[in-house]
């Protein structure tokens, strides 16, 4: 047995041509989902980065696994403690854990346990190869080490591979002499003249007036990257970057496919593509960030080519990342783990079968503190901690009217409001109810400062609010963060 998983970091499902993107960002990827089965409501569970891989890996919320931020005691997986045996949980339990238990040799091709010290990332991987960059690798630094391994290696028949590209994130970074094969398309149809003035008035990080999260401050190494978006052709260099990213990659994609082919284990070759999370590109007045517990942010991709599976199927249910490790035991005819909170959608994979769960929750400790439920063609979003976007603390959104998350209608579906309240607290009590600990780790994030890439940035920030005509917004952020002040 032979798998390939694609980590595309901060790649959007809704900037994919496979999921119906107008711009044709992903021939290589479209060319996989054709072959398989492609999800359109799969989300991470924590979101970003850090929370979201411990996620997968650990096949647990972050709730559990401990890790929801990306600072303080949220940002270590938490100690099995005194009834810790010999080798960790993770040495078993853990995604590419249990794999090595069923014959694989796991191999990592990733920087991502050396940038954000999350050492965790590596058990249960025989191989690891750090690509150097601490995630600031453009996909030709990658591939080459790919190419190495595969043309080593891809003849055994014994292999799970896992491979991180990062083009799609900030700041971008496609190669000048790649050209912009966008130049001649059109934006998406939804971003007019009228959002973005809108836009331009909100307050927050990642919005258009700072783009650089708080300033506008540019660097000449990333043309592509704008400090902010005053007119519609910013906001067109500003979308062309990230689209220009993400078309990058899959050429190394389709390069990498090519090589499998030559060595003549394509065809038999299990082929997942994911992302840790999303990229806000307008959702929420937000850009070039995956700071929220929205669609934007938490929405990922997830296609999965098996041989002899369904193919060309496209499954609308609801499902989390760390519903794959349970997904791969049935699939490979293995129990499940106890520790694991996913479920498994492998009928989806066979037959084709609708295993939706009735809602999902998501959560983000590390830009803002939020839980948001996605249920019917709902969306709701508590806000614990808003990050300096002055967020109300309950938003509510219709995605099926809605999907870029312009128009709160909170007040105007309070009974819509109560449900998804109803399924959070239901979610929370489960979650608190199935673990030895009795500290819900949002609200260590909380005590300790708030999400770590908020701490410490408001007097500045409020300065730049005044200095850009936006001062109004400074007495509403004194208020709800005095703290911040004194």
């Amino acid at each position: 047995m032979r798998i390939l998983l694609l980590d595309l970091d901060s790649t959007s499902p809704s900037h994919l041509s496979c999921y119906g993107y107008s711009r044709p960002t992903s021939p290589n990827i479209d060319r996989i989902a054709e072959q398989g089965v492609r999800f359109t409501n799969y989300y991470t569970s924590d979101a970003p980065c850090f929370p979201s891989r411990t996620a997968l890996m650990t096949g647990q919320f972050g709730i559990h696994n401990g890790v929801v931020g990306h600072g303080g005691t949220a940002a270590d997986v938490r100690l099995e403690g005194p009834d810790r045996p010999f080798r960790s949980a993770l040495n078993t339990e853990s995604l590419p854990g249990f794999l090595k238990q069923q014959g694989l040799n796991t191999v990592l091709i990733s920087p991502f346990a050396e940038r954000h010290s999350a050492w965790t990332f590596y058990a249960g991987f025989n191989e690891m190869h750090n690509t150097g960059m601490t995630g600031n690798e453009a996909a030709h630094h990658v591939t080459p080490t790919v190419t190495k391994w595969v043309e080593q290696n891809a003849k055994e028949d014994n292999w799970f591979l896992y491979v991180n590209y990062w083009d799609p994130h900030t700041p971008y970074r496609t190669p000048e002499e790649f050209g912009n094969p966008f130049a001649d398309e059109p934006l998406p149809e939804w971003m007019t003249e009228e959002m973005l003035e809108r836009h331009k008035q909100k307050v927050g990080p990642h919005s258009a007036s700072e783009i650089n999260m708080f300033n506008s401050d540019t660097n000449p190494k990333f043309p592509r990257y704008p400090g902010a978006i005053k007119d519609m052709d910013g906001l067109r260099a500003m979308v062309d970057g990230y689209d220009c990213g993400i078309r990058y990659m899959d050429e190394h994609i389709g390069r990498l496919l090519q090589q499998l082919e030559q060595q003549g284990v394509l065809d038999d070759t299990i082929i997942i593509v994911t992302a840790d999370h999303g990229e806000n590109m307008g959702e929420l007045g937000i850009y070039g960030e995956h700071g929220t517990a929205d669609q934007g942010t938490c929405r990922i991709p997830m296609i999965i080519r098996w041989p002899g599976m369904k193919q060309g199927h496209e499954d609308n249910g609801l499902h989390y990342h760390l519903d794959l490790l349970p997904t791969l035991a049935d699939m490979l005819g293995s129990e499940a783990k106890p520790s694991w909170d996913g479920t498994s959608y492998a009928d989806a994979l066979k037959e084709g079968r609708d295993q939706s769960r009735p809602y999902v929750v998501v959560s983000q400790c590390a830009h803002v503190c939020q839980r948001s439920v996605r249920f019917k063609d709902w969306l709701y979003i508590r806000t614990y901690h808003d990050g300096y976007h002055l967020f109300d603390k309950e938003m509510l959104y219709n995605l099926k009217q809605d999907p870029y998350e312009q128009h709160n209608v909170a007040t105007e579906h309070p009974q819509v409001c109560m449900e998804a309240v109803y399924h959070l607290n239901d979610w929370h009590d489960d979650m608190m109810q199935s673990m030895p600990y009795d500290v819900d780790p949002l609200w260590t994030v909380m005590r300790e400062g708030g999400p770590h890439h908020a701490k410490g940035m408001l007097k500045q920030y409020a300065a730049r609010l005044e200095e850009t005509g936006r001062g109004h917004a400074v007495e509403e952020l004194k208020r709800r963060h005095p703290q911040e002040f004194q």
